[in-house]
Formats: C-alpha cells, structure tokens, sequence
C-alpha cells in the first residue's frame, strides 16, 4: 500500500526531520521521527523542555515544514503542498491549543470563540449560537460574557479549548495545555480534553511534560533531543 493512503490513519508521518540554521549553525530539532494516528484517538507526546514537542506539533499542523521525510494529514500531503494549500489545510482541518491561552484580552469568552466563525464568514447570530453551545460543552455557558481578566487559568485554557473546537477541526494539537496551571487546574482540563475525546470523538494530539497524561492516551510517544520512540500508555 503506498505511504499515507492507509485509511486507518488520520495522520502518518515517516522520517521526518527538521534542522534550522542559525547563523553559522545548524541546529537539528527532530532525527528520523515517525508516528500514526487514528482518528478519535487521544494521543500523547511527552519530552522535557527543548526536546523538539512544539516543532513536532507545528509541522503536524502545518505551521512549519520538515527539512527531511513524508507527511499525510488528513489524505493531504503537508511536505509537498503549497502554501495556499497548507493555509486552507490549517484553517479547515486545525485547531490549536497553547500554554499561554492566546486570548484576546478586550473581547469576552463568547466573542474570543466565535472569532475564527466569523473570519470564515458565518453569519454573526449563527456564530453566537455555535459559540454558546461550544462553550456549554466545555462547562463555561455561564461564563461567556466575562473577559480573560476575570477567568482563572483553567477556565482560560477552557475558553481556548472550545475556541479550537468550534470549527469541528479534524484534529486538535495542544502543545503544554497545562503547563501554565496549578495541579487542580491541570487535572481538571486533562478530565475535560478526555470528556471530549470519549463523549464526542474529539482527536487529540497533545505535547506535554505532564506524565498524567500517560494514563489517560491511547498512543503514546517519547520525544527526547529530537527522538521519537514509543511510550508506555496507562
């Protein structure tokens, strides 16, 4: 079967590398990495700080390219497409989710959501709708109207979380989502990514240094100086 028409897969990736050059030196970020996932899985990607996790998770979403290797997402081909096509991929297929939340500080936790709705062009009402409905799931409906100034941290990163989710993106990539908060904070978004993997199909891809997670994935990687070697799940 030739690479990236297996259908099990919602992502493939088969040596990927990626060296940057600063400078007069190159810098090699990921070494021969390969990886599959399955669409609705919860899939974890665990490494300390510098190993390569943000890197591995731009090319997955195509922010970035790799220097080396073959891609498939979602039946696209992420190293041989153009620009135009890895826009229209990230903007149809992504949804991303940061440590540091990315939130716009003037705007409310319903209009923060609805944003990417509305930049696609749907309808102000529609979006507002589709917004209220997102941020219910994620357990912040009586929340909307307050701005990132008024919300703790986790309920932050909920606010990102149903942002991500609000276009029903193939996959989500969450790089560090619990980084930035408290232990509670960070068990009770992990209890709310896996609500949304097991109750509405949600696929995750999650970089973190966060070893809970290990019991929660149902794939698992290791990431180490660029590395990729499977990880124990459970």
């Amino acid at each position: 079967m030739p690479f990236g028409t297996d259908s099990r897969y919602l992502i493939e990736a088969v040596g990927l590398g990626k060296v940057y050059q600063r400078g007069n030196e190159k810098v090699v970020a990921l070494r021969n990495v390969s990886l599959s996932v399955e669409s609705g899985e919860f899939a974890v990607i665990i490494g300390p700080s510098g190993s390569g996790k943000s890197t591995l998770l731009h090319i997955l979403g195509g922010i970035d390219r790799p220097s080396t290797g073959e891609l498939h997402a979602t039946g696209v081909d992420l190293v041989a497409a153009s620009d135009a096509t890895l826009t229209r991929f990230r903007r149809d297929n992504i949804g991303f989710v940061f440590q540091f939340y990315n939130l716009l500080p003037s705007f409310n936790a319903l209009d923060n959501v609805i944003l990417p709705l509305l930049a696609k062009g749907m309808g102000w009402k529609a979006s507002r709708a589709r917004g209220e409905a997102i941020l219910e799931q994620v357990g912040l409906d009586h929340r909307q109207k307050h701005t990132p100034g008024q919300l703790s941290g986790g309920e932050q990163q909920r606010v990102a979380i149903a942002r991500a989710m609000v276009l029903e993106p193939c996959f989500i990539l969450a790089d560090e989502p619990t980084g930035d908060l408290d232990s509670a904070s960070a068990n009770s978004i992990i209890a709310l990514m896996m609500d949304l993997n097991k109750r509405l199909g949600v696929t995750f891809i999650v970089a973190t240094h966060n070893l809970n997670l290990l019991k929660v994935a149902s794939r698992s990687y290791e990431l180490v100086d660029g590395r990729l070697k499977t990880a124990p799940t459970g």
